[in-house]
């Protein structure tokens, strides 16, 4: 064999070498055992153990005369492995290797050698890894149907891209992208062609197969980007396959074909090109999922995570009741909208705050806080801010839109009853994390806890209020 070949060694019987008959999975950056065991178990710390890759000089880890040996062995392995030697007296060696990289995937073999006498076994190591939640977004028209792209990025191996509808029904045709970087890890883009206007809430899932883990992404496509279909097509192919119509209608029925397409087109653009405000943020729309373990006591979470309420309590919270959402926000582009009922019977505010920010008590939100908000106070719909809030106008908002541009830094609310812009605050570039935030500061069965304020801080403006329609 081979290790004949290379070094004189002869098998004998006296023992052999069992590995681990199933793969063993290891996440990235984490650390993993490779351990192998002889048989009849007898004690091996005398033996020389070797562990290696595809050739007996690809060294991962030698352990010879009771000590490592660092001579020969492959750089992208150096400083990161030990010999673990809990059971080396029981026949059991196992080499630790910290910190997986992608390239640490694939076959191992674990040599044991007593003597003149050698025996092996070989294991398979499978490294995975999940990459970033996925960024979904509409990139124009396509083929009589709007565009959707979504894209991620650091995963191990090549992960598995699915769109879904709202029904749960798969999309089969779409196109895919990966590139692989220099640490070998995966990104992915994937193309979807949306013809149909009733499929507007789209999902994109994006699934590790060996870890059998996903990270998902939905988007809401509003009806007015689904280009018109243009009623000379069908027009023009029927006429051309029944009527064979000479060449000058051919020509005058493309003419209109083109003229036709050519203002479907112009009437997308117009739609798109302008598009700042609410417009551009809708092309961002995500899902948000509550965090239970986030409410205070006194919220309850419904509605498959995505509506909370006040429980109908008779005990006094004596703190705000607040709530966070479960997916953290780090890069890109995110917007959401929040309906609020009987918003003019409590005081509360909305917005997304730092991950590490402070909730605990009666504290107060401000950009210094970690918090861009804006709710109701008092009588007013204000944007809170040091060290006064800012009354933004009397009327307060049924149904409010939030938008998060962390790339170019910042953060603006949209009252979409009216579709009309209310406030934007300017995020710094050391913001962090961020996460969704809720929070409703009087209970109307209490009317006590606005003694309970006293001395908060907060005092009513005396700006004068504008009209929420400017």
């Amino acid at each position: 064999s081979l290790f004949d070949i290379i070094s004189g060694f002869q098998r004998c019987e006296n023992f052999v070498v069992f590995g681990p008959s199933d793969p063993i999975v290891a996440v990235l950056g984490g650390n993993i055992m490779l351990s192998c065991r002889v048989s009849p178990a007898m004690d091996v710390e005398t033996m020389e153990l070797r562990w290696f890759r595809s050739k007996f000089s690809e060294v991962v880890f030698i352990y010879e005369n009771q000590q490592e040996q660092k001579e020969g062995q492959l750089e992208q392995y150096t400083g990161r492995t030990s010999l673990v030697k809990d059971f080396l007296s029981r026949g059991e060696a196992a080499v630790l290797i910290q910190k997986v990289q992608a390239s640490d995937n694939g076959m191992y073999t674990c040599f044991f050698r007593k003597g003149s006498f050698y025996e092996e076994a070989n294991l398979e190591l499978k490294v995975a890894g999940v990459g970033s939640a996925p960024q979904v977004r509409i990139t124009g028209p396509e083929e009589d149907g709007v565009q959707v792209v979504c894209m991620t990025s650091g995963w191990f191996p090549k992960p598995q891209v699915q769109w879904r509808a709202v029904n749960g029904e798969k999309f089969l045709s779409f196109s895919e992208t990966y590139t692989e970087d220099a640490e070998g890890l995966f990104s992915v883009e994937a193309a979807l062609v949306v013809r149909d206007s009733s499929s507007r809430n789209i999902t994109c899932s994006v699934l590790n197969p060996v870890l059998d883990q996903k990270k998902t992404m939905a988007i809401f496509i509003p009806e007015p980007f689904f280009p018109q279909a243009s009623p000379w097509k069908s027009a023009f192919i029927v006429s051309l396959m029944v009527l064979m119509l000479p060449l000058i209608g051919a020509t005058y029925y493309t003419k209109r074909e083109h003229t036709a397409k050519r203002q479907a087109q112009q009437e997308w653009e117009t739609l798109m090109c302008p598009f700042s405000g609410w417009k551009k943020a809708q092309l961002y729309a995500v899902s948000v999922t509550l965090d239970p373990e986030s409410a205070h006591p006194s919220l309850a979470v419904s509605g498959g995570k995505t509506s909370v309420t006040l429980k109908d309590t008779s005990e006094d919270p004596a703190e705000p009741c607040s709530i966070v959402g479960q997916e953290a926000i780090t890069s890109g582009c995110s917007y959401w909208e929040v309906e609020i009922r009987n918003g003019n019977r409590s005081n509360w505010n909305l917005g997304v705050c730092r991950g590490d920010a402070e909730r605990q008590g009666w504290y107060r939100e401000g950009p210094e806080k970690g918090f861009w908000v804006v709710g109701k106070y008092e009588h007013n719909f204000c944007a809170l801010v040091l060290p006064n809030d800012q009354v933004i106008c009397e009327e307060i908002p049924q149904r409010v839109g939030v938008f998060i541009d962390l790339e170019e830094g910042d953060v603006s609310f949209y009252n979409m009853t009216k579709n009309s812009h209310l406030f934007s605050f300017s995020l710094p570039s050391s913001s962090g994390t961020l996460i969704q935030t809720f929070k409703n500061e009087d209970l109307l069965w209490f009317p006590e806890m606005r003694r309970h304020r006293t001395g908060s801080g907060r005092r009513k403006s005396q700006i004068p209020v504008p009209a929420c329609d400017q």
